[in-house]
């Protein structure tokens, strides 16, 4: 498999021959505004532009996959620019009617037991925040992907480290884990998805798989940098599990 960030949570990932696109996030530098509640309310996002031209991200997909609505997974630049007759997942119906909406025609709900051109697509449970900002951020969902010639990849979605993260890591066993590693949080109630301490513990949880922190720096309610969790891996001693690309990087694992 080939990863490649893009920006956010907006990875293309060449899997078993075929060219996934996740959580597209495509606008042009600060044409939304902040979101509210949260940091760097002078901050209008996305924070930075698009490492690659958007045609070389939209070229030759043969699958959308959409972990939930939020702006930053799925923006108006993403709803105009995608071809409407991409074959597009989403974790539910009632996300799969608003995309319909928007005119996509082939769009599909993740189930447990989806199989995509022989790939084998497991939609998974997560929980955005902690306590009662589970309720107020909605659903979210993961997937494990999986195919006979290709190492196991659990794309964890936004999430913190919670029972259901690590179940799926103990269900699956995956090789290679992507998590949204932002920290990113409103002013009250913490983070919303995995910080550095989340990421240790699916670390700990399966400590020979390969780790990749996304979803950093890239909208004004991020609360980790790279470097700071560069620097807390170093000191936990699991910097050669972690990968933590800037944006436009890419990876064959």
């Amino acid at each position: 498999m080939n990863i490649q960030l893009i920006r956010n949570a907006t990875l293309i990932v060449n899997y078993a021959g075929k060219k996934f696109l996740i959580d597209p996030f495509l606008a042009e530098k600060g044409v939304y505004p902040p979101f509210p509640n949260s940091a760097r309310q002078d901050q209008h996002n996305p924070l930075q532009n698009l490492p690659v031209p958007i045609n070389d991200i939209i070229d030759h997909i043969d699958a959308v996959i959409v972990t939930h609505l939020h702006l930053d997974h799925w923006d108006d630049t993403a709803k105009e620019v995608l071809p409407k007759h991409v074959k597009l997942f989403t974790q539910n119906e009632e996300d799969a009617n608003k995309v319909r909406s928007a005119g996509f025609q082939h769009v599909e709900v993740l189930q447990e037991d989806t199989v995509f051109e022989g790939i084998q697509l497991t939609k998974t449970k997560g929980e955005h925040g902690r306590g009662d900002l589970v309720n107020l951020m909605g659903h979210v969902s993961g997937v494990v992907f999986k195919h006979q010639e290709e190492k196991t990849l659990y794309i964890a979605g936004d999430t913190v480290w919670y029972q259901s993260v690590e179940e799926t890591i103990h269900t699956h066993n995956p090789e290679v884990i992507v998590v949204n590693a932002g920290a990113n949080q409103l002013l009250e109630g913490g983070p919303i998805i995995m910080d550095k301490e989340d990421v240790y513990e699916v670390h700990q949880a399966t400590p020979t798989a390969t780790i990749m922190a996304v979803h950093m720096e890239a909208a004004n309610h991020w609360g980790l940098s790279r470097q700071e969790l560069r620097r807390f891996a170093a000191e936990k001693d699991f910097s050669s599990q972690l990968l933590v690309p800037e944006d436009g990087e890419a990876y064959t694992l």
